[in-house]
């Protein structure tokens, strides 16, 4: 068993997955880097192939279901889960080896940042750091580190298309061993850049309210992903 199986869920992510993969490299043998692509129109899969991850295919858009499908083939004791457009610092793998060693129990999440010097995303940086930390409500997009036990125990992420992070967490039986870890991860600018933060960030909210209301995921994705 790999001591530690990295997941990341792609679609059409050429640009952004090399970078992560170079963030990446400096694993070695001591874990596994499990890509899972629902349909990549350009070159992601070569990419993949290219840095040595091991890439499975989904077969329908559904961000659940990859990140799932990337547990289910993974062979490492904890996972660790991904978005494609996510840098880490040079050191991160030095820092994380600890936590790799401490209370399996515990679901970590990074620091949030966003990788744009811009001032206003500083305020968003604070904003989410502050929710996910008096909450308890972290977002995929921060990373997560799970041990495979508690992953089983807690049914894993759900086939559905959107909010499969805050469904995993909804269900959790004890949100009190989530805890941040203080290693920044970087985020990409780019679901932010075409709308003011708050509009943006006021429109997540609604997504999140009319889920919680009961309203079906399938409806909210289509909708999320308009054009």
């Amino acid at each position: 068993m790999s001591r530690f199986s990295i997941i990341v869920p792609t679609i059409n992510e050429a640009n952004n997955l090399p970078l992560l993969l170079s963030d990446l490299s400096i694993i070695k043998k001591e874990g596994e880097i499990l890509i899972v692509d629902c349909g990549s129109g350009d070159r992601t899969i070569d990419v993949a192939s290219i840095y040595g991850a091991k890439v499975y295919l989904s077969k329908e858009r559904n961000r659940g279901l990859q990140l799932d499908l990337g547990a289910k083939n993974s062979t490492g004791e904890w996972l660790i889960f991904l978005h494609a457009d996510t840098r880490l610092t040079h050191d991160w793998f030095t820092k994380i080896k600890s936590v790799l060693e401490g209370d399996k129990n515990f679901i970590y999440y990074f620091k949030f940042k966003i990788n744009d010097k811009k001032i206003i995303f500083r305020i968003l940086e604070i904003l989410v750091n502050f929710r996910s930390q008096l909450f308890k409500q972290p977002y995929g997009d921060q990373g997560l580190i799970i041990h495979r036990s508690i992953y089983l125990k807690n049914e894993g992420f759900k086939n559905i298309p959107l909010m499969e992070d805050l469904d995993f967490f909804r269900r959790l039986k004890n949100k009190k061993n989530l805890k941040q870890l203080n290693i920044p991860i970087y985020t990409s600018s780019r679901k932010w850049e075409r709308t003011n933060i708050f509009i943006q960030a006021l429109k997540n909210w609604n997504f999140r309210r009319r889920w919680l209301k009961g309203e079906s995921t399938k409806s909210l994705y289509s909708e999320y992903y308009k054009k």
